[in-house]
């Protein structure tokens, strides 16, 4: 049995993985850290509401215990500054990880980052070059293991909504398109499900590789 914390619970991915955790049998506990209550209750789920995701020494008391942290947190880069950006996609996230790292390096953290992220960190497009710069300081860290997933197009099941109105006009007028591109190239394409189990997957199994492009999710997700 595994405990777990997860970040961006609200948001269309975490709200996938929170479904996959609190319905797998091996999962005893998910504690949701967010700045908003999720308004659902289960014996599984704890929550803290936590307003400064900079710093995280004033709940370290309640992140003891935990065998993995699945960081899905983010927002989109459309109008931010690079400072904006980088603020929301590396400092919290470095935050949170250097904190749980304190108290436990033998977890698993999973970084929720996408497609084209730029692990050389030199490239033009300002949020690749961000995600990159948090994918390879994640990976420095020591974690016993840590998984970058890189979703590119996403399906998501169980009537769940994305929170960025660009991305829901998608799915609500072009859902027929991403569908057929999957039916056309299945491992180009993932669902919220399959980000979930691979989450999940990852704590009990590991995964041969640390940076995971949609097809390494996929087969992670039938592990």
């Amino acid at each position: 049995m595994k405990k777990v914390i997860l970040t961006g619970a609200t948001g269309m991915v975490g709200k996938g993985v929170l479904f996959e955790c609190l319905e797998h049998d091996s999962i005893e506990e998910v504690l949701v850290i967010g700045r908003n209550e999720l308004g659902m209750n289960h014996p599984k789920l704890k929550e803290i509401i936590h307003k400064d995701f900079t710093s995280f020494e004033n709940i370290k008391d309640k992140l003891t215990g935990y065998d993995a942290c699945f960081f899905c947190l983010g927002i989109s880069a459309a109008g931010l500054k690079e400072e904006q950006y980088k603020k929301i996609t590396y400092d919290f996230t470095m935050a949170l990880a250097k904190t749980l790292l304190s108290l436990n390096s033998d977890m698993t953290f999973n970084f929720v980052s996408g497609v084209g992220t730029d692990s050389t960190e030199k490239g033009r497009a300002m949020w690749a070059r961000v995600k990159g710069k948090t994918e390879n300081d994640l990976l420095k860290l020591g974690f016993k293991n840590s998984f970058m997933f890189r979703p590119g197009a996403i399906i998501p099941e169980r009537g769940i909504k994305s929170r960025t109105k660009m991305y829901q006009f998608i799915y609500d007028y072009f859902m027929w398109l991403v569908k057929l591109i999957k039916a056309i190239s299945p491992d180009s394409v993932v669902t919220t499900t399959q980000i979930g189990q691979a989450m999940i997957n990852s704590v009990f199994e590991g995964y041969t590789k640390d940076i995971l492009e949609p097809v390494d999710i996929i087969v992670l997700s039938e592990t």
